[in-house]
């Protein structure tokens, strides 16, 4: 199926059904040639179902391949939902900068002064942590607290008070390292602003004034529509339905539930590319917003991990060989979404699978995608190089810890580094602990083996860096670390 967004003589932008394949800019999008494609490299990658959405333009193309459940058969369709786990995210910022624009609050607002709740077990901190330094991940909150607050409507209000005790993984400021709790946090600021959930403000302020029909945050919503099975398995395989389609508690929706359809995440990406303006003109949005959002608020040490140059508000940012982008990862117990955006080229892609090797179908795919439709060269997948540098390790050696999180970076044989993963506390029935070596790329860069190829290519990146009050850190998954000892 193909929508067009066209724009009228008034500046709006109106959508209908069209089959053509040529958008306003007079590229041509071969259909035929990129299903094939997709059925191609999804099958190689044993991805058991997959949705890819192609915005370009204006004019939204929607393709599926494979089966929504290997157990059933059922067919993906285009009409089909996945979830969209860490993408939520966006969906959250957009919110918040909503109310932004109304006036409501400011990306400089403490985050206690409208959230008197809201605390840490550092004072200091919870005086000073920013609406934008947890839009922008710079607040110093984990990502790691996962806390079942219950099914009822008070289940974000629950959360943030079960969180007041949850320690810091930095000081507020001192680093990016990626946290959840902090939007949970604007998740529940959005109610408290709005008198809504932050489920019905999602609805009532963004799904229905852009007219996304197959997007929403609750399951037994989602039971209306086809719907994806999450499944899981060894590398390379053709993986196994999961025991359950999502564990995820429904606190757990501003940074990680949003069931979607591709297309419907491309028209949500449709609004970002035209200066926040829905299909019937509406501005849900600021240009001014909408700026904000892509603008560079900090730079990221591990480039390679979710393939960040940089953060905004919500959005990852890119830079590929001088051209800018933006967009988000996912990843929701065996389903794996990727989001990216070329403005320049008015390029949305949004590919949605339920498992197998999802980040190498993702590298394949969009690859050839950005090159073709966006004169854009994706960089190398991570590795170390033919010949990897000597290091002196000695600095590095030692225990880094943040809240449900032990790593311990030691000498492997031949003097080499090795890592242990430990997760603890909390945390300490999420997995084994993981052990691995680690080749180094650059004195501070390294990459260990194992990860699997959904989360890393080939390789997981592991990257010292420093905080900016001077503690040393590690980079494994976008968290920065401290080092203790």
């Amino acid at each position: 199926m193909t929508t067009e967004l066209s724009w009228t003589a008034e500046g709006d932008w109106t959508a209908r059904d069209d089959w053509g394949m040529r958008d306003s800019a007079g590229r041509r999008f071969d259909h035929d040639r990129w299903q094939a494609r997709l059925d191609e490299l999804r099958a190689a990658r044993h991805v058991p179902g997959a949705a890819l959405a192609v915005l370009i333009d204006g004019q939204v193309h929607e393709l599926a391949s494979g089966v929504l459940h290997r157990g059933t058969g059922v067919d993906v369709t285009t009409d089909s939902l996945f979830l969209s786990g860490s993408i939520a995210k966006v969906y959250t910022a957009t919110l918040v900068m909503r109310l932004i624009d109304e006036g409501r609050l400011s990306l400089d607002t403490r985050v206690a002064d409208v959230l008197p709740e809201f605390a840490t077990p550092d004072p200091q901190a919870t005086r000073t942590i920013t609406v934008r330094q947890l839009l922008s991940h710079t607040g110093g909150v984990t990502n790691d607290f996962n806390h079942d607050s219950g099914r009822g409507d008070d289940c974000l209000a629950r959360y943030v008070e079960a969180a007041r005790s949850v320690p810091l993984d930095c000081p507020p400021g001192t680093a990016i390292s990626y946290g959840g709790l902090g939007y949970v946090v604007l998740g529940r600021l959005i109610e408290v602003l709005t008198g809504r959930t932050w489920d019905q403000a999602l609805k009532d302020l963004l799904f229905t004034p852009l007219g996304l029909e197959h997007s929403m945050t609750l399951p037994e919503e989602a039971l209306r529509f086809r719907v994806a099975m999450s499944h899981l398995g060894e590398d390379g395989a053709d993986p196994d339905p999961a025991p359950a389609w999502d564990l995820m508690p429904r606190s757990a929706g501003p940074y990680g539930r949003v069931i979607v359809s591709a297309g419907d995440m491309a028209r949500l990406a449709g609004m970002h590319l035209n200066g926040g303006a829905a299909p019937d003109g509406t501005q849900v949005l600021s240009a001014q917003a909408v700026a904000a959002m892509q603008r560079r608020e900090t730079d990221v040490p591990d480039k390679w991990t979710v393939s960040a140059d940089g953060w905004g508000l919500g959005w990852t940012l890119y830079d590929w060989d001088g051209v800018p982008g933006f967009g988000h990862d996912g990843a929701a117990i065996g389903q794996y979404a990727y989001l990216r955006v070329v403005p320049h080229a008015g390029l949305a892609l949004v590919l949605m699978t339920n498992g197998g090797s999802a980040r190498l179908l993702y590298a394949d795919l969009f690859r050839e995608l950005l090159a073709e439709l966006a004169g854009v060269t994706m960089p190398a997948p991570f590795g170390p190089p033919p010949q990897p540098p000597a290091v002196d390790i000695t600095p590095l050696l030692g225990t880094y810890r943040r809240e449900g999180v032990v790593i311990t970076v030691s000498r492997g044989q031949d003097s080499g580094a090795r890592m242990r993963y430990e997760f603890v506390d909390g945390m300490k029935d999420m997995s084994p602990p993981l052990d691995m070596d680690l080749t180094p790329v650059t004195s501070t860069v390294f990459a260990a083996s194992g990860a699997g190829p959904s989360f890393s290519e080939d390789h997981m990146p592991v990257v010292f860096s420093t905080l900016s009050n001077g503690t040393p850190c590690v980079y494994v998954g976008m968290r920065a670390t401290p080092k203790i000892t």
